[in-house]
């Protein structure tokens, strides 16, 4: 997505897939302890049979591994009721460019002794250490899950939906993800997925999660009413039994499968004030015209977080230049982030000025310069080319 782990020049790769044990895990606190190449996918099957779930859900959680999540600070669908792995991740353990080993794998929910070494490195992408294990804190999974399908007219009922579901769903609310009319279109066309309720600007997926099947249900009922009464929400689905539900969400984390089938694809992933987030789409539209093929709009509500993709037939200079860097002044001028959660590899290092004042950024290159004096730790990464 941003060239986080692809070599430029003359690195060597590194890679941590046969590390890839699950090392313990307490079944009263819930704490998951493994090594950086486990498979995420591979973690929620072990942890469901043992009626736990991993706090982070991701569409690549077939391939992904989860040193590399957490040196991404990955985000994902279930952000909305678990957090971010800065919240989960209890400890680390890593490798510096030295060769030392910090050991920091200790399970204990509270440790105030000191500085929180660990959060340094999450969301580093590499370039101050190599995570080779990590602790996970792991929620009990839910006895009841319950997914909502639902279409509105226009963003402003979107948002007003979203704010309904917050006060009413409350506590068992774990998703609130939308997508927009051409992301469906993208879906009908390439992957042959039908729209499961009738046609609408915008769609939305709602999950809840808890422990009361009829509790949960109730409230689901209730805030399902209130939302057709008020005319947010203009048709939907509700699923409670497995198939359905995967078929419902696969609407959502289909859609970079069917972007792929539309033509070479341009990715932001963006965090803006919620209220901000589909002007961008809107606004890039317009800005482009008939130069791209395709604009489309889908993310996490619940976190501000926008994936703006922009496609044409074939790689395209000139469309690029149009869209760059729009999108990042566009973003700046909201006081958004210009990656929410991708994070900045080699393609967006050098925009980071966007997000970040120098004085931070200056910061951020003594740390690297302190922990990795000789840069070999993912270099041409995160940071921009004016600090070496």
């Amino acid at each position: 997505l941003v060239g986080g782990s692809v070599p430029v020049y003359d690195e060597i790769i590194l890679s941590t897939a046969l590390m890839n044990k699950i090392l313990t895990f307490n079944s009263i606190s819930g704490i998951l302890t493994c090594q950086a190449g486990c498979v995420l996918e591979n973690l929620s099957l072990y942890l469901e049979e043992r009626d736990y779930i991993m706090p982070l859900d991701l569409g690549a959680k077939g391939s992904c591994q989860i040193g590399g999540n957490v040196a991404t600070n990955a985000g994902g669908l279930r952000l909305l009721r678990y957090g971010s792995l800065r919240w989960d991740c209890e400890k680390c353990e890593m490798v510096l460019a030295d060769g030392q080993v910090l050991d920091c794998l200790a399970t204990l929910r509270k440790d105030n002794t000191g500085y929180d070494l660990k959060q340094l490195f999450i969301g580093s992408e590499g370039t101050l250490g190599v995570i080779t294990a990590v602790s996970i804190l792991c929620p009990r999974k839910p006895k009841s899950v319950n997914v909502v399908f639902l279409g509105c007219e226009t963003f402003e009922q979107l948002l007003k939906t979203f704010q309904l579901c917050r006060g009413m769903l409350g506590e068992i609310l774990s998703a609130f993800e939308f997508l927009d009319s051409e992301c469906m279109r993208l879906l009908n066309t390439h992957l042959k997925l039908p729209n499961p309720i009738s046609e609408c600007p915008f769609y939305v997926v709602i999950e809840t999660s808890g422990s009361d099947p009829t509790h949960d249900g109730e409230k689901l009922h209730n805030f399902l009413e209130e939302a057709m009464t008020s005319s947010l929400v203009t048709d939907g689905t509700v699923a409670t039994e497995d198939t359905k539900i995967k078929a419902l969400w696969s609407m959502r984390e289909r859609v970079t499968e069917a972007l792929t089938h539309d033509g070479f694809t341009y990715k932001y992933d963006i965090s803006l004030p919620v209220e901000r987030i589909y002007q961008l789409v809107t606004d890039m539209r317009e800005h482009l015209g008939d130069r791209a093929k395709s604009v489309v709009g889908y993310g996490h509500v619940g976190d501000g977080n926008l994936h703006l993709n922009i496609t044409s037939p074939a790689k395209d200079p000139s469309l690029l230049a149009a869209i760059e860097p729009f999108v990042y002044e566009w973003t700046a001028s909201c006081q958004g982030s210009i990656s929410a959660e991708h994070g900045l590899g080699l393609k967006k290092r050098n925009y980071i000025y966007y997000s970040k004042s120098s004085q931070a950024v200056a910061l951020m290159g003594d740390i690297k310069a302190m922990l990795d004096p000789k840069g070999i730790l993912n270099p041409y990464k995160t940071l921009p080319d004016n600090m070496k």
